[in-house]
């Protein structure tokens, strides 16, 4: 169920039963030679719709910009500051808990983001706490597609030391699956790319990862492949979402 496709009656019926929603977050920025700039939001949407389907949980419309500023020397990179990016944050899950939601789970589909999404979190407890009335019930958690146990076994099995840390293969191929129409095939030239530190502005990015990897070979990724990483993500992500939102 998408919160964009259903009415407010459909919504507030939901909460009579569940009081959980899914608000996929990720990027809009480069990803290598073979990479699409949406990946970071594709893979977290496209995982949380089948998560809501399969399962009749809420999903939030996709936070399509999330915190990129390293890699502004790539055309076609857009990025919030992390104080913009934390004001989105906020007044998301305040407008979601006004209605009565008690449980956001942010499915990520960026590491940039989840520094700036803790902030968030916790300038909202902050603010709830320091309010004289007190606040109904509220929790809040990031989880990364690309982290569950199920994904992490998988890229390891598949690609070893060449999954890297950006414009990962893993990465690359749930996006194609997601998006047939758009695989790219590109000769990675080195085929894997250098590794290093992304904490560094945008020019400094460029000069240490020329093509946008970082450690990865891309070049690995398959539909296929996509379609397990799919399959394992939805895996992990509907058991953290009901250990989360639904404990025993």
């Amino acid at each position: 169920m998408r919160l964009q496709h259903a009415t407010w009656q459909e919504v507030e019926a939901y909460l009579t039963r569940e009081t959980g929603i899914i608000v996929p977050i990720g990027s809009t920025e480069q990803h290598g030679p073979n990479g699409l700039v949406g990946t970071d939001a594709i893979c977290p949407e496209t995982v949380a719709w089948e998560v809501g389907e399969r399962h009749g949980v809420l999903v939030a419309p996709t936070q399509n910009l999330g915190m990129a500023q390293h890699h502004l020397a790539f055309p076609g990179t857009i990025s919030l500051r992390p104080s913009t990016l934390i004001a989105v944050l906020r007044d998301t899950v305040q407008s979601l808990s006004r209605h009565g939601f008690t449980h956001v789970f942010f499915l990520n589909g960026h590491g940039g983001n989840i520094a700036t999404l803790s902030a968030a979190f916790a300038e909202v407890y902050a603010e709830r706490s320091l309010q004289q009335a007190p606040g109904g019930e509220l929790h809040l958690t990031t989880n990364n597609w690309f982290a569950g146990p199920r994904v992490r076994e998988l890229a390891e099995s598949l690609y070893g030391d060449a999954e890297g840390t950006h414009a990962t293969a893993s990465e690359v191929a749930l996006s194609w699956f997601a998006r047939p129409e758009a695989v790219k095939q590109v000769e990675m030239s080195p085929r894997i790319a250098p590794r290093g530190s992304a904490q560094c502005d945008a020019d400094e990015f460029r000069r240490r990862f020329p093509d946008g990897r970082m450690g990865s070979d891309p070049s690995l990724a398959s539909i296929e492949h996509g379609k397990r990483f799919f399959e394992a993500s939805v895996d992990d992500v509907w058991e953290a979402y009901r250990a989360f939102a639904k404990p025993a």
